[in-house]
């Protein structure tokens, strides 16, 4: 039999110039150019660990380079988990060919055959005590090539750093206060910009007074086009000076109605939608329903809560534009950017900043078309608008609230022989750069305004968007029919948050599993493991478990849950077992994670990325939920929208299965669906209850008692 042909990886394919991923730079330095960005992930050290193993150089000659359009890889938007996946494959790849190819040229100029050479710290030697260097071919070999699919990478056992854990390369500058962060970032002849916003959702500015701001000292311009409406000044205090006088002299129109926030699930219901059957089962042997459970659960609609919020920079030279900005996705902003603008794309250079990470389609992208429409009045003088926290969390997208219903038919011994799976849902993605018309904030506010994006949802091939995780990974299941009702109205803004649809679904799904397990009386963890054939998916159930001793003996007032999935149903196996006390509400105490990645190539990362996620998904489980009344976001704040504090951070234990013969995947959003569905596992086991509607506040675990009752 043939082997199939070597494929180039998809990032590789799409960026075939080797000299935009690697370059040998002066001083025995080596720059590495990935698309993907550092949103706190921790991704900049683990593809330094891939170069530095490819290449066999010391790790801290590595020079990360910022992704820039000006010279990047475009690679898209760094989401999904992917950026191993995708970039890590692609420099991987680049790298082994850089090697190879710089060995053929040492081997020609040392006369030496290039198989009995070496490379240590970029030091080429051979026999005889023959040597040159990367540097000192660098003249002679030109990466100014397109990638082959020829040069095969190192085996496991050949890589030095991949598989183990390094300092992060991103963290001593974050340590000394170094300006790394968009935040802390002053160009020279830097002026500050605040953009004016209505309280009402999607008024219309009528009228504005500017004569007042005219007092301000400091003032560079008050800027109008259409209903969007700014200041630029010269010190932030002055921004925010003139931002008040001209919020006072603003006449906004009435706007537009918000859905009743406590009927989330028949507004959502009740919507037009478009409706995809996303999979189909059909039982070979169909056996008869003694008896069907209908359930139905919801999720709020949940904001991106940044620590700091949205930032960016611009600066026009000419009809030329510089944006510095923290977008997961600085090509497609820029695409965004050029429809506003109406200026070819190569007049626009976006370049990435560290910013507070989110995870998701938060207000990155908004800000940076602000900073460019203000700067426009400041002379060639780069300009930097911070949103408030008032302005995150009523205009920044949202991740969107979902209604799931499940309808399990069960023979006489309650075994499961149908499902139904049915989710609404507004789309899950509307990131710029996705369509003929931009999806930025600004853009639906200027004199000529672009309607604003109905979120979409990707394709089930990528993963999928509101339906996310909705196909049930136990195989034994013997028939399904799994649905997706889109709305095509969207009156809250939403796009994509860190998991999309997936912690909805498996909320949903885990939590009937349980429900059944317990009707037949059976251990919910022997439940999953029965249904199962996938040994990599019971591998993670078994230590999630055995590192938690489950089940402990039942104490008053601690409950025990578990929850497992894969996420995308392609990704990372995560597995969790939550341990929570029920007093007067509820406090989860430990949370205990085992993670297949395949190859964990930092494994300090991977366990920091599924301890983060774990520790947010707590927050979104217990506390978070956007409110809104009928005109406008209430919960602007962080006491109207609160999240986990320090001291309600649950111990997090967690365990890798290494395996490094297996291609990485991403780790960053694993853990919340599991760590959901166990938390909401837990309840019940603690309380007898089955809260289903998100979050779990003692209001919902009391409502959901005098529903049972």
């Amino acid at each position: 039999m043939i082997s199939p042909a070597p494929k180039l990886p998809v990032s590789l394919v799409a960026n075939p110039r080797l000299s935009s991923w690697v370059q040998f730079t002066d001083g025995g330095r080596v720059a590495i150019s990935p698309g993907k960005v550092e949103i706190g992930q921790g991704i900049v050290t683990a593809l330094a660990q891939i170069a530095a193993d490819e290449l066999d150089v010391d790790l801290g000659r590595i020079d990360m380079i910022r992704a820039s359009t000006a010279m990047s890889p475009n690679e898209g938007v760094t989401s999904g988990s992917l950026s191993i996946q995708q970039s890590g494959r692609a420099l991987r790849h680049a790298c082994a060919e850089v090697r190879e190819r710089f060995l053929a040229a040492a081997s020609e100029r040392l006369g030496v055959d290039a198989a009995l050479l070496d490379i240590d710290d970029g030091t080429i030697s051979g026999p005889g005590n023959v040597r040159t260097s990367y540097w000192e071919l660098a003249g002679e070999v030109s990466l100014d090539r397109d990638a082959t699919a020829g040069a095969p990478a190192k085996s496991p056992a050949g890589r030095a750093l991949a598989g183990h854990s390094v300092p992060r390369v991103d963290i001593p500058d974050k340590v000394f206060a170094r300006p790394r962060f968009i935040h802390d970032c002053a160009l020279p002849g830097l002026l500050h910009g605040r953009v004016l916003r209505p309280d009402v959702s999607r008024a219309k500015l009528i009228a504005l007074d500017e004569v007042a701001t005219g007092a301000v000292p400091g003032l560079v311009a008050v800027v109008r086009d259409g209903s969007f409406a700014g200041v630029v000044a010269d010190s932030e205090a002055a921004a925010e000076a003139a931002l008040k006088i001209l919020r006072k002299g603003a006449t906004w129109s009435t706007g537009e109605p918000l859905p009743d926030e406590y009927d989330l699930a028949g507004f959502l219901k009740s919507q037009p939608v478009q409706t995809t059957v996303i999979d189909a089962r059909t039982a070979t042997s169909p056996k008869q329903a003694m008896r069907t459970l209908r359930r139905q659960y919801t999720r709020p609609y949940i904001a991106h809560a940044s620590i700091a919020p949205s930032c960016a920079m611009a600066r026009w030279e000419g009809d030329r534009v510089h944006v510095w900005t923290h977008s997961q996705g600085i090509y497609l902003l820029r695409a965004d950017l050029a429809i506003v603008l109406k200026l070819p794309a190569e007049s626009i250079i976006v370049e990435h900043m560290e910013g507070a990470g989110c995870y998701g389609h938060n207000a990155a992208d908004d800000v940076a078309l602000d900073a460019v429409l203000l700067a426009k009045a400041a002379s060639g003088r780069p300009v930097r608008v911070q949103w408030s926290r008032h302005d995150e969390m009523s205009h920044a997208p949202f991740g969107a609230a979902m209604a799931i219903e499940i309808e399990a038919d069960l023979d006489a011994d309650n075994e499961i022989v149908g499902w139904r799976h049915a989710i609404w849902s507004n789309g899950h993605a509307a990131r710029p750069g996705r369509a003929a018309q931009p999806a930025l904030l600004a853009a639906s506010e200027i004199e000529n305004p672009y309607p604003r994006m109905i979120s979409s949802n990707p394709p089930a091939a990528n993963g999928g968007g509101g339906d996310r995780n909705s196909v049930p990974l136990y195989d034994d299941f013997p028939a399904w029919t799994i649905t997706s009702h889109r709305l095509l109205t969207m009156p809250v803004r939403t796009s994509a948050l860190r998991t999309l649809g997936a912690q909805g679904n498996l909320f949903a799904i885990e939590s009937l599993i349980d429900e059944i397990a317990a009707l037949r009386g059976e251990d919910p963890i022997a439940f999953r493991l029965r249904h199962l054939r996938d040994e990599r998916a019971k591998d993670v159930i078994r230590v999630a478990a055995g590192r938690a001793q489950w089940k402990p003996q039942k104490r008053s007032g601690i409950g025990y849950g578990a929850g497992f999935a894969r996420y995308k149903n392609t990704g990372a196996y995560c597995a969790a077992i939550a341990e929570i006390e029920g007093a007067e509400d509820i406090r989860v105490k430990r949370l205990t994670l085992a993670v297949d990645v395949g190859e964990a190539i930092n494994p300090d990362g991977v366990v920091n990325q599924i301890e983060g996620g774990a520790i947010q998904a707590t927050s979104w489980v217990l506390k978070e939920r956007v409110r809104f009344d009928r005109t406008r976001i209430t919960s602007v704040s962080w006491t109207d929208y609160p999240i986990l504090r320090f001291s309600e951070v649950p111990a997090v234990d967690v365990e890798i299965i290494q395996r490094p013969e297996i291609e990485p995947v991403g780790a960053g959003e694993a853990a919340h669906g599991p760590v959901t569905a166990a938390i909401a596992n837990a309840v019940y086991d603690c309380l007898g209850v089955r809260v289903r509607d998100l979050p779990i506040t003692r209001d919902r675990i009391i409502a959901a008692a005098e529903l049972a009752s």
